[in-house]
């Protein structure tokens, strides 16, 4: 059937000269470069293989043993505290006061202060949160997606100290024309600039979450006449609870974890107490003011900042390994 045609037999024709120089070229070099990594194996020993990935697993252990080093002095210096006090004084005592001159060392003072901060962030940061994640997974055009993705990178990026300082002298004000007799720095104003923080890390987590639910799930639901709103409350978010349960989770363990916020606007006043409109201190706060100095080395003052430092190793720590449990757990089940 293709016997005279012009175009076929060119293209079976036998390659021109300088496809055959090039083929002849090729054929030459490749020996060569074989015998010069020969020579370069046998005058200066086996390629580096082993010794790049020597290099890559001790890159590898480097954050293992500097955890494992940080929660081993942690754990030391708190020893040295507990033979001062006894763990259940220092685990459920209500009252801190290490400088005084009747020291009491209570920690829980400081969990409740933490916690306090937490909830109100938290309170501000899910439901808006999850409702950007939405509205960018399900609703938003792509133009829109991508105008609000990068200002919510954008608002990921300001530092901390910034959003405290905003707390101190713009949101506190505000609260205070609302809400008289508010103390100039209280749980409450710090709280709600830490949700506007977590903003971000709530929505991109949720919106990762929600986006990686299989779209022959929404296909379904639309093809038994479902509204969008529907599809979306009803199966979506059902889908990718585990992952939202995640981005909760880790959201939670940066909340306890944040220090310059809470330290310029909830406090330094240890208070065991559940009402976000008085101040408070926190465990990050505390240890951000110990470190500055005034506590001799070896005194008990000393080794309680050490103490609550393990504290918030272990608890954020441990949130950090349940949210990644929760996400490693909703991709298996995807797959």
């Amino acid at each position: 059937a293709v016997i005279g045609r012009p175009d076929v037999e060119r293209s079976k024709s036998p390659p021109s000269g300088r496809a055959e120089r090039r083929e002849e070229s090729y054929m030459i070099r490749f020996p060569v470069l074989l015998s010069e990594l020969r020579r370069m194996e046998t005058s200066r020993g086996p390629l580096p293989e082993r010794r790049v990935e020597r290099l890559l697993l001790a890159c590898a252990g480097l954050p293992v043993l500097v955890t494992a080093a940080l929660l081993a002095v942690l754990t030391v210096e708190t020893a040295q505290l507990l033979r001062h006090v006894s763990p259940t004084e220092f685990l459920f005592g209500a009252v801190w006061a290490p400088a005084a001159a009747d020291r009491r060392f209570g920690v829980l003072p400081l969990a409740a202060g933490t916690l306090l901060v937490a909830l109100v962030a938290l309170a501000i940061a899910l439901p808006a949160g999850l409702l950007t994640a939405i509205y960018l997974s399900e609703y938003a055009p792509p133009a829109m997606r991508r105008a609000v993705k990068p200002a919510l990178t954008l608002l990921a990026g300001v530092p901390t100290v910034v959003y405290g300082y905003c707390a101190l002298l713009f949101v506190t004000p505000a609260l205070q024309r609302l809400l008289p007799g508010l103390e100039s720095v209280n749980a409450l104003s710090s709280g709600m600039v830490v949700g506007v923080m977590l903003l971000p890390m709530v929505a991109s987590l949720s919106e990762d979450a929600l986006r990686a639910s299989p779209r022959e799930l929404r296909e379904a639901v639309y093809a038994l006449g479902a509204t969008r709103a529907q599809a979306t409350l009803r199966v979506v978010v059902p889908a990718a609870r585990a992952g939202i349960a995640a981005a909760v989770i880790l959201s939670a363990a940066r909340a306890i974890g944040e220090t310059m916020i809470v330290a310029v606007a909830a406090g330094r006043q240890p208070s065991l107490t559940a009402n976000p409109l008085e101040p408070v201190q926190t465990m990050t706060a505390y240890v951000a003011q110990a470190a500055h100095g005034g506590a001799p080395a070896g005194a008990p003052e000393h080794h309680a900042l050490f103490a609550v430092g393990l504290l918030l190793f272990i608890g954020t720590y441990g949130l950090n390994l349940a949210g990644n449990w929760l996400r490693q757990r909703d991709r298996e089940a995807r797959t």
